[in-house]
């Protein structure tokens, strides 16, 4: 089994490619002014904000949405949007404002090869757990979609960076598919074809380094999109259970592949923020229940005065498994609502309200990754991000899925 493969990859023509491309729905999701900006950026040109479902809009007439998204991913297929590469990879490179590069190869990987199970065994696994709320939006949107764009990336574990380093090496022989500037502050992208003999080469390097690895990519960021592909999948087979669904287009989802060691990998931590609550009673509960000596020191926000969180931690496990337990068990018996928030300035505005709580969370140190999911499963949800909100993703290329 090819876990991760080429793809038939869509990507829109004679287009505003800066208009089109917008980030990942899961984005600035206590932001909604950030969504007001894209949409008036975007205007009446074609957009791939008019395939998704922001998360920041979740809740406002999304049956309507949705149908109006599948609608849109008709007219742009019928309109002759799109130019297909058959059988292709896309290597990508991400320029960021202070001139690092993340590098990457968008091809799609197999559904069969991934579970989100915390104690999966595939080659494929998620890092972070995931929240079953989260899926059914996401399906309703997936359902009935003739297509999907992608936002979730995999990490492989390469130190000596042979799978992908080489290709920024080797690209100015490759035809070059997109180049221009992300909006809002997003950097700019830049992708070239990967076909012929160079992408047999590739396939060769992806089948040595996943030979003898039972796990061979961690799902870096879009652990949600990706098992929105997989329910979909898995309930497709269940709902013909006489037909042979191998070749079926749902069973493979787009994915960017990255490598863990590159070198424009850069973690952030992503924060938490409580609001709704009683913030005095809250920060009383999480002293009572977490704070044991000198330990971690968090810092929580409220009403503008910023307080410490002494968290005590042992045997591997991470401040921020032991506060997101014990936030979890606060809102099981009292108001208030959990979000997960990007940068510490967002953070800050977010939790200068009474009723308003925020944490500072450590970054995690990458390396730990592969080592703690092989060891332990998945890490609390959340944990980490794969670089800053406007760092993430952008929706871009498309494949059909029926």
């Amino acid at each position: 089994m090819r876990v991760f493969q080429p793809a038939d990859i869509l990507i829109p023509r004679e287009t505003d490619l800066e208009k089109w491309a917008v980030i990942a729905c899961d984005q600035f999701s206590s932001e909604p002014a950030y969504w007001e900006e894209t949409r008036r950026i975007v205007g009446d040109a074609p957009s791939a904000l008019r395939l998704i479902l922001p998360e920041a809009e979740l809740g406002r007439r999304d049956a309507d949405r949705i149908g109006a998204a599948h609608a849109a991913m008709e007219e742009y297929l019928k309109s002759g949007l799109f130019r297909e590469y058959k059988n292709a990879f896309v290597y990508v490179e991400r320029r960021f404002a202070d001139g690092s590069v993340r590098q990457g190869v968008l091809g799609m990987v197999d559904l069969e090869a991934y579970d989100f199970a915390p104690d999966a065994k595939t080659p494929v696994r998620a890092t972070e757990e995931t929240v079953a709320e989260r899926i059914p939006p996401r399906m309703r949107l997936r359902q009935g979609a003739a297509l999907e764009l992608p936002h979730a990336l995999l990490l492989c574990d390469d130190p000596d960076d042979l799978l992908i380093g080489l290709l920024g090496r080797q690209k100015a022989a490759f035809p070059k598919l997109y180049d221009f500037e992300l909006m809002q502050g997003g950097g700019h992208v830049s992708g070239w074809l990967l076909e012929g003999v160079v992408l047999r080469k590739l396939r060769e390097r992806l089948d040595a380094y996943a030979a003898g690895r039972e796990f061979c990519y961690a799902v870096g960021d879009g652990n949600h999109s990706l098992a929105t592909a997989k329910a979909c999948w898995e309930q497709l087979k269940r709902e013909h259970p006489d037909e042979d669904l191998s070749g079926h287009p749902a069973r493979w989802a787009l994915a960017e592949l990255e490598n863990l060691h590159g070198p424009g990998q850069r973690w952030e931590p992503i924060h938490r923020l409580v609001t709704g609550c009683d913030a005095e009673a809250l920060l009383g509960f999480l002293r009572e229940r977490l704070e044991e000596g000198e330990g971690s020191a968090l810092p929580c926000l409220s009403g503008g005065r910023e307080q410490i969180l002494h968290i005590r931690t042992g045997n591997g496990q991470l401040p921020a498994a032991k506060l997101q337990a014990a936030l979890d068990a606060w809102l099981q018996n009292h108001s208030g609502s959990i979000d997960y928030i990007h940068g510490a300035g967002a953070l800050r505005a977010l939790s200068a309200t009474e009723d308003a709580v925020g944490f500072l969370l450590p970054a995690m140190e990458k390396e730990e990754l592969f080592p703690a999911i092989a060891a332990g499963g998945v890490l609390p949800r959340k944990t980490f991000s794969m670089g800053a909100a406007r760092e993430k993703r952008y929706y871009l290329e498309a494949r059909k899925i029926r």
